[in-house]
């Protein structure tokens, strides 16, 4: 049971691999509710570090459908089943929350990981099939998805670019604290409008170097997504109380090293002077009276 409203960044990397930055997913904790917002690459070993069992995830919250936002579902659904001995409510179903998409994902999931089901079933004890069925509730425009001991989650639209839709981000709302959750989105009114005042926004973050710009595929992968300075104007509309950045997307090439946190840093300062964090992978916002920054070592 958790009083205050706790947001883990459990992966703040992009679709690249690195080993100290997993792939997009924040936890969020309150009261008895255990929330997952996307799951990327590694999400299952960013909840084994922290000790919280997978059996006890409420619901898993998507924002969009891009792969490395859902890769790490096969291992969050499968897994709190196979381990369901350490825990009895993973034999309660697999609860998914998403915007339109989120049936036929979990449909195809079922079927590529049918086998595997129907041999791990036959495990001694069985396993109860009920742990490894599946719920999905899909929604398609802006609105409540969520409310469960206090706990009340709204999904809002964001801009991904034209072809990546829908998107969306979360607004998290308990005893009065606030948490929004941006997804992947350019500099979005709406975005502003749900995240006035509240007590944390974690946003995306892309950033390249100038001389990359003038490339049409860095052009149009930027363009998706929300660079410092118009994160910053993001912020100083919003006037959060602490911002922090997550899903960094550093672009480089052979040629051109990835811009420096300073450098984003420095951009970010163009349009905002408030208060903002660096995400770490593993780093938690304990928001109540105060927001309390805790760090957790990834190795």
């Amino acid at each position: 049971m958790t009083e205050n409203l706790r947001v883990t960044l459990l992966g703040t990397g992009s679709p690249t691999p690195t080993p100290d930055r997993f792939g997009p997913s924040v936890l969020v904790q309150a009261a008895d509710q255990i929330l997952l917002i996307d799951a990327g690459r590694g999400v299952t070993m960013r909840m084994q570090q922290l000790r919280v069992p997978l059996a006890h995830i409420n619901a898993l919250l998507l924002t969009h459908y891009h792969s490395d936002h859902t890769s790490g579902i096969p291992d969050v659904w499968l897994t709190r089943w196979i381990a369901f001995s350490e825990n009895p409510k993973a034999t309660t179903p697999f609860n998914v929350i998403g915007p339109t998409g989120a049936k036929v994902l979990m449909h195809h999931l079922e079927k590529a990981y049918a086998a595997d089901i129907a041999i791990r079933a036959q495990d001694i004890p069985p396993k109860d099939p009920k742990g490894i069925s599946v719920t999905v509730e899909e929604y398609i425009a802006d609105g409540v998805v969520y409310d469960k001991s206090g706990v009340k989650v709204t999904a809002f639209e964001v801009d991904h670019g034209p072809a990546a839709k829908p998107a969306y981000g979360y607004r998290i709302d308990y005893k009065g604290r606030s948490a929004v959750i941006s997804g992947d989105t350019t500099y979005n009114e709406n975005l502003i409008r749900h995240a006035k005042g509240c007590d944390l926004l974690v946003h995306e973050v892309a950033c390249a170097r100038p001389v990359l710009m003038g490339d049409v595929h860095f052009k149009r992968i930027m363009s998706h997504h929300t660079i410092p300075s118009e994160a910053g104007r993001v912020f100083a509309q919003a006037k959060p109380k602490l911002a922090a950045y997550t899903h960094f997307i550093m672009r480089s090439t052979a040629e051109v090293p990835a811009p420096g946190f300073a450098e984003l840093m420095e951009q970010t300062r163009q349009t905002y002077d408030g208060p903002v964090e660096l995400g770490e992978d593993l780093m938690s916002f304990e928001i109540g009276d105060e927001i309390e920054v805790r760090r957790h070592k990834t190795g």
